[in-house]
């Protein structure tokens, strides 16, 4: 995924030094989850790159400081989440500023929180989101864990993805719909 990263940050335009930013910030985020996850098997092993992939390809996002805070933002696994003060001193405190912006889901204040947010940190938040929910049907959880990730989806993420970006809009409404699907008839979500 490095190499892959790497390659498209190229091809759509990221400059060498944010080339250089964004790979270290990876690197980074993925020290935990080497460590601690089968490669093979776990679903948030690939989490840190598609997230910037998903920046880079659907939002057109070039701004390495975006990127790399996109690689470090974790809002499934704590377990995986890198501290700001260890964030800060590789990456850099603008880096830090937007992975501390983004607010974790299931807070009261969510939808608010994202709606006054700045775009930057908006953008990242959600791209985060949508690629913890592309890989949700992987999870080993429950059907109400599913079904509280879909209602979430549906009632704040979707609608912040509309006043924010169409694309993004676009791929939580597809994903809504199929995941929507599956919970309610109770198919392998």
């Amino acid at each position: 995924m490095a190499a892959s990263l790497v390659r498209a940050a190229r091809f759509f335009g990221v400059e060498s030094s944010g080339v250089a930013r964004l790979s270290t910030a990876h690197a980074l985020a993925m020290q935990p989850r080497i460590s601690k996850l089968d490669h093979q098997r776990h679903p948030a092993y690939l989490h840190p790159g598609h997230t910037a992939l998903i920046l880079l390809r659907d939002v057109g996002v070039v701004d390495s400081t975006l990127l790399a805070a996109a690689t470090l933002v974790e809002t499934e696994d704590e377990e995986l989440r890198i501290g700001l003060d260890r964030v800060r001193a590789v990456v850099g405190e603008d880096v830090a500023a937007i992975v501390d912006a983004v607010p974790l889901p299931g807070r009261a204040d969510l939808a608010e929180r994202l709606v006054v947010a700045p775009e930057n940190v908006r953008l990242v938040a959600l791209a985060e989101r949508l690629d913890q929910a592309r890989h949700a049907h992987m999870r080993d959880a429950d059907a109400a864990w599913r079904r509280a990730l879909l209602e979430e989806v549906v009632r704040v993420y979707l609608p912040v993805a509309e006043r924010t970006h169409a694309k993004l809009a676009t791929r939580f409404t597809h994903w809504s719909r199929a995941f929507g699907n599956r919970v309610e008839t109770g198919g392998d979500a």
